[in-house]
């Protein structure tokens, strides 16, 4: 409890000095609230800051941050894609189904991950045209291609919705615990993320794409009338979210080393948190993935903290929506982008 009074003052400070920040405060906020999540964890947890645990932390950080991808793109355009945590799934048996039907492994990776963006990008089309029934679409879709994936792999037999099959050793290397990187024991998954990250980051920031994308995202009306064309970018950033999803579902694999429909089931919220949680705006074109990454550090070492402590999955769910509320409380405060431009 003394912990959590100490959070919450902890926010309130961070909001009034982030009032002298005009365009970094929802990073400023997160970064405190980060900082702050580490120092209560490493006095009150012992080996929380053990190079074990924080490789644990960086490893499922970078799960859900690469999830994160395309729900960052979308969410800039005022969307959100519903349909990711079951492209997770999907992505996850039906690899591992390939696989056991004698398909190449890198071959069948390919394939899943190019299904995966089109499915996306049938998201993005059908989105675009009914965008007042945009979330419903998605969630439907991601219902759709779950069950369809279930029927071609696992259905009828004793363990519907798991597909067993053995993992190829690059695959267990690139996202297991035990991983190495150049010989170092750090799973290749963090260092993708990072490139991953740094390429997005920086493509948002510095890139036409990216300006574009804040544009429509900021003023839609303006935007069109300079030649952006927003069907293109609405059904890229959705085809890059379904490519960004599969490609976390197959991470997901080499991970567990089984495959099983509802490894995707808790990125239906961690996305939308880490995502909120960053700063970046449901509405209005303001944030970017460079927030997200802060998001989903404060996730990560908050679940870690939250876990060490000894409290079940359902009241560290609770734990999370309270750390949102305040926080979505406090970046509705911030300078509305329109006003900014």
């Amino acid at each position: 409890m003394i912990a959590f009074l100490l959070l919450e003052a902890i926010l309130v400070f961070a909001f009034k000095v982030s009032n002298r920040f005009a365009h970094g405060r929802s990073a400023f906020i997160g970064l405190i609230v980060l900082l702050a999540l580490i120092v209560i964890s490493s006095f009150t947890i012992n080996g929380f800051l053990s190079a074990p645990n924080i490789k644990a932390i960086l490893l499922f950080a970078a799960f859900l941050g690469i999830a994160c991808v395309g729900q960052t793109l979308v969410a800039l355009l005022g969307g959100l894609d519903l349909s990711i945590p079951f492209v997770i799934g999907s992505s996850n048996i039906g690899l591992l189904f390939l696989i056991g039907l004698g398909v190449p492994s890198w071959l069948a990776v390919v394939f899943v991950l190019l299904i995966g963006a089109t499915l996306g990008f049938l998201n993005g089309v059908l989105s675009y045209r009914l965008q007042g029934q945009a979330l419903i679409l998605t969630l439907g879709m991601g219902f759709a291609i779950a069950g369809l994936v279930q029927i071609l792999t696992s259905i009828g037999s004793s363990f519907g919705g798991n597909v067993f099959g053995t993992v190829p050793k690059w695959l267990q290397n690139l996202a297991a615990m035990n991983g190495r990187t150049f010989g170092l024991a750090v799973p290749p998954t963090i260092l993708l993320w990072i490139v991953i990250a740094i390429i997005v980051i920086v493509g948002l920031r510095y890139s036409a794409f990216g300006r574009y994308i804040y544009a429509l995202g900021g003023n839609r009306r303006s935007a069109k009338l300079i030649g952006v064309s927003e069907f293109k970018y609405w059904t890229v950033a959705y085809t890059i979210s379904g490519f960004s999803a599969a490609l976390t579902g197959c991470l997901l694999l080499g991970w567990s080393g089984g495959g099983f429909i509802g490894v995707g089931d808790q990125y239906l919220f961690t996305t939308l948190a880490a995502v909120v949680i960053g700063g970046t705006s449901l509405m209005d074109g303001y944030g970017g993935y460079g927030y997200t990454v802060i998001g989903v550090l404060v996730l990560q070492v908050l679940s870690a903290f939250l876990i060490g402590i000894g409290l079940k999955y359902e009241w560290q769910q609770f734990i999370f929506g309270l750390l949102i509320l305040p926080m979505v409380a406090l970046y509705g405060r911030a300078p509305d982008i329109r006003a900014q431009v």
